[in-house]
């Protein structure tokens, strides 16, 4: 794939560019894998990424690279040292004007047929977060306000979404 800064990700036979993200779209990235480890991470459950970092669904040619992932201490052996190949237990995409199509339609449905457990779909302009399950637990829930962290049945915390999404800490950081 061209490294000219852009993210590209392969999806069904199918290449796609994604400009680089605004500074609202980072601010919400970062907030939101902090959260995250805290919970998934710091209690030893596995490791947490942010983009960039490859993904590879073997056999299918299929690469993605989320906004953030986490793979637990049981899926450990798909951490490379370059990529992930095979499917993270959690994925999350930052909708932005220019993938929400992508994240909510192909995206959802890779996802789905390739083994990922949860799926995250995260919306900046709503403040809200849709959750995918697929396997046994399978379901769809949208949260606002908190949102709740599992691994299977086991629910480990809640991330506050009013913090991720703060707009008052996004003008903190702009300095007025």
């Amino acid at each position: 794939m061209p490294d000219d800064g852009n993210r590209y990700e392969f999806i069904g036979g199918r290449l796609y560019m994604t400009p680089a993200p605004v500074t609202r779209h980072q601010r919400v990235v970062m907030r939101l894998c902090s959260a995250l480890s805290r919970i998934l991470v710091d209690s030893g459950r596995g490791e947490s990424f942010c983009a960039p970092l490859l993904v590879e669904f073997p056999g299918t040619g299929d690469r993605v690279q989320p906004d953030l992932l986490f793979i637990s201490n049981e899926r450990r052996a798909i951490i490379g040292e370059k990529q992930v190949t095979g499917a993270p237990d959690l994925v999350v995409e930052i909708l932005s004007p220019s993938t929400a199509h992508r994240d909510r339609g192909v995206k959802l449905d890779l996802y789905a047929r390739h083994g990922v457990r949860q799926y995250w779909i995260v919306d900046p302009d709503e403040d809200s977060v849709d959750v995918w399950r697929f396997g046994d637990e399978s379901g769809h829930e949208r949260f606002s306000g908190e949102a709740p962290v599992r691994l299977g049945r086991e629910r480990l915390g809640l991330i506050d979404l009013d913090e991720v999404f703060s707009r008052h800490l996004d003008v903190w950081a702009e300095g007025t």
